[in-house]
């Protein structure tokens, strides 16, 4: 082998010893996200997740040059999930609330949502309101801002469940009079997921912005998140995930 061919092999070796070295290095966080909350998460007909929110973190992450593993964790364990560091990241349709952010820290908010109440098609013409379902059997997913409003509008005849479908199944069933959640979840499951005999009331809550939760204690990592949602908003890669699950923003 000629000189020349020598250093030709040696600066490839060092070129691939290089790209292992940053593969080696590309940092991985471990993400919780309750994926029954479509279209935000859920897990697809090939048993992968899937999602807005899925494709949200992925992005973040490539765009901070590190990795996500993406876990199923009920939602009323993605907070405890990160005071005990089984994961380092909770997204799920997490709303920033002043008592979350007691026990965790928030990104910037992504999204903005609002609670809705939907109700047996057979009962739309006796709950119109918002207010006329209040002291009704209500349903909810545990440990959401939903079960929280359920539970201020009908005290303890409120029956809470693990995920939404769970919610909507009991409402057909008879079960409950309504359920109390997310807007857009209800939307997504009437138009894609064929569920029929259920009507959301056209009133829409409060509205409330979702945030990315890290542990209290990790400015740096709520950081790096933040600086990771700049650069896909910035990039238009933020835009480009909404319009596939959302349709173009108004």
């Amino acid at each position: 082998m000629t000189f020349k061919a020598k250093m030709t092999a040696m600066a490839a070796i060092l070129a691939a010893a290089g790209v292992m070295a940053q593969a080696q290095a590309a940092e991985v966080y471990n993400v919780g996200s309750n994926m029954a909350f479509a279209p935000f998460e859920y897990v697809d007909e090939n048993n992968q997740p899937a999602g807005f929110e899925m494709e949200l973190i992925v992005a973040i992450a490539k765009a901070q040059g590190a990795e996500v593993k993406l876990h199923n964790v009920p939602f009323d364990g993605l907070i405890p999930s990160l005071q005990t560091g089984a994961i380092d990241i909770a997204m799920s349709g997490i709303t920033i609330t002043d008592q979350r952010k007691r026990r965790v820290l928030f990104s910037t908010p992504y999204y903005q949502s609002g609670l809705a109440v939907m109700v047996r098609e057979a009962d739309k013409g006796k709950y119109t309101t918002i207010d006329s379902v209040k002291g009704k059997t209500l349903c909810a997913q545990i440990g959401t801002t939903g079960a929280i409003t359920a539970r201020k509008f009908s005290g303890k005849n409120v029956k809470e469940f693990n995920n939404a479908p769970e919610t909507f199944m009991e409402l057909q069933s008879g079960g409950c009079d309504a359920v109390v959640h997310d807007k857009p979840v209800m939307d997504y499951y009437m138009a894609r997921r064929g569920t029929k005999g259920v009507f959301r009331l056209p009133e829409t809550l409060s509205a409330e912005d979702y945030g990315i939760a890290v542990a209290k204690n990790n400015q740096k990592l709520a950081d790096w998140v933040n600086t990771g949602l700049e650069k896909i908003k910035a990039s238009g890669e933020y835009d480009k995930i909404y319009t596939k699950w959302f349709g173009a923003q108004k």
